[in-house]
């Protein structure tokens, strides 16, 4: 999501503003600031969020091989042998600000594939920035005192209530953490990470997820870059897990599907997973195109393409 987009104000001001009052100034800012914004709050207010296509079954999951599950826009549930991981894990219905009872934001065309309370339990929480279609504060409420540890960009985990997860490390480019069996490798990617407009010091990743047996990528958000070479090595990645969409117009912070495809070449991906489109309307491409367009990317090899419609599950021994 982008830091322009006036639901993004500051969590400051908002906490001020908390009563009908304070409510109803935001409004009034929010609609000076953006008219369409507001009209597409209110239509889609009215709009119901369809069901997942496909429900996926964590639960019978062995504890070894790889596993991945598809649950909507970057959030991916993920299980290598037995530990897991959820990478920017947004569930709620809206991502947005939090204004009294109701979230001023954007609302998911598509519900989570795993609606929270039939989560297994969370190892590690892999949060790539602080955008809130990818740092959705209620949802990782949702997840405190749950156990999990937490590896953040830089400069984020203010934004986090730090002492009711199990750890919370915060990594730049080029830096490792390990938690559990996983070893955590930020990688730089083409975006950039203020929540507002003003908190422009608030970092961005990718990561490289290295156990003793598997290599995933997770991309988390980004245009065109060469960086993911860092990934590549003498043991193969087994799964990229890429963004394809919101490219049109906001190709100058976001891939292209062919793009994408490239960097999951150069990361020496096996299997590639594409995320970030057919939850949100964030632009203006439509639908299925970047579906579409990352499956002809891959030519002649489209078995390489993994879970494609939102609940789709895939694995590896």
């Amino acid at each position: 999501m982008h830091a322009s987009n006036p639901s993004s104000g500051n969590r400051t001001k908002i906490k001020r503003q908390i009563g009908v009052e304070g409510i109803a100034d935001a409004a009034r800012f929010a609609r000076r600031a953006a008219p369409e914004f507001f009209r597409r709050y209110r239509d889609d207010s009215r709009r119901r969020v369809a069901p997942a296509p496909f429900l996926p079954d964590p639960n019978k999951w062995p504890d070894h091989g790889l596993h991945a599950a598809w649950l909507g826009h970057s959030t991916v549930l993920i299980k290598i042998d037995g530990f897991t991981i959820l990478t920017d894990p947004v569930l709620s219905e809206r991502c947005g600000v939090r204004m009294g009872p109701v979230t001023v934001g954007i609302k998911r065309l598509v519900a989570a594939a795993v609606p929270r309370h039939e989560l297994p339990h969370i190892d590690l929480i892999l949060l790539s920035h602080a955008h809130f279609d990818h740092f959705d504060l209620a949802t990782l409420r949702s997840l405190e005192r749950s156990g999990a540890s937490v590896v953040t960009a830089r400069n984020t985990s203010d934004l986090l209530r730090v002492r009711r997860y199990k750890a919370v490390h915060e990594i730049g480019w080029g830096e490792r953490t390990r938690v559990g069996p996983a070893s955590i490798l930020g990688i730089r990617v083409n975006h950039w990470g203020a929540r507002m407009r003003t908190d422009v010091h608030r970092g961005y990743n990718g990561y490289l997820i290295e156990t003793k047996r598997h290599r995933v990528v997770f991309g988390g958000d980004t245009a065109a870059t060469d960086t993911f070479r860092a990934a590549r090595c003498s043991r193969p990645v087994d799964l990229a897990i890429l963004p394809i969409g919101a490219y049109d117009p906001w190709i100058h912070v976001h891939c292209t599907p062919e793009q994408a495809w490239r960097m999951g070449v150069d990361c020496g991906a096996d299997f590639l997973m594409p995320v970030h489109h057919q939850t949100f309307r964030l632009s203006r491409e439509p639908y299925y195109e970047p579906v579409e367009r990352f499956v002809a990317a891959a030519g002649s090899h489209p078995e390489r393409v993994v879970a494609t419609r939102i609940g789709h599950e895939w694995s590896q021994n």
